[in-house]
């Protein structure tokens, strides 16, 4: 094995990708410019067959659920590199696909939760800048009490007892970020 390429950012790992065609890329997924995410979708709709493995410090459910429906093939914490790398690496160029089994545990106990809706994400980001319910309301430009609305449904949804507790389980498990 060899590294062949480098980028800084999203943008820059698409027009690597184009001039190398590595066998294998890993990749970040906060990236500036183009987030990691987005760069494994534009990769993987031009070169179907693309291997890439995401390689972060990241360990939520739902930022491994979309980094996987974007079209990586592995999922590896940074923090575990020196065990699971050149294992993953031989396994995705041999057509297998890994995730590491704490996140793969995390993606099994939520699979039935129903999710939030973009509309609940965007009120809880503004809730984890420290927005009360009604200046949320003036930013979404919603009543205060479909702000309340939303906030008691994601408490419901992610099981939290508040909106500290659900902001924490948010960001834990990769739903929204600071």
């Amino acid at each position: 094995m060899r590294l062949i390429a480098e980028a800084s950012n999203g943008r820059e790992a698409l027009a690597v990708f184009r001039r190398v065609r590595p066998n294998v890329t890993l990749m970040d997924l906060q990236m500036p410019d183009m987030n990691g995410i987005d760069a494994i979708k534009a990769i993987r709709s031009e070169f179907g067959d693309a291997r890439i493995i995401v390689l972060t410090t990241y360990s939520g459910d739902v930022r491994a659920e979309r980094a996987l429906k974007a079209g990586a093939q592995a999922y590896v914490l940074k923090g575990l590199v020196r065990k699971e790398l050149l294992e993953t690496v031989r396994a995705v160029v041999g057509g297998q696909r890994r995730v590491h089994a704490d996140i793969a545990a995390e993606i099994a106990n939520y699979s039935r939760d129903t999710g939030l809706t973009a509309r609940e994400i965007d009120v809880l980001s503004l809730v984890s800048d420290g927005y009360s319910n009604r200046r949320v309301a003036l930013q979404l430009g919603i009543h205060e009490e479909t702000v309340k609305g939303y906030m008691k449904n994601v408490l419901a949804k992610l099981g939290a007892s508040d909106r500290t507790h659900a902001v924490t389980l948010a960001m834990r498990r990769g739903i929204i970020q600071l």
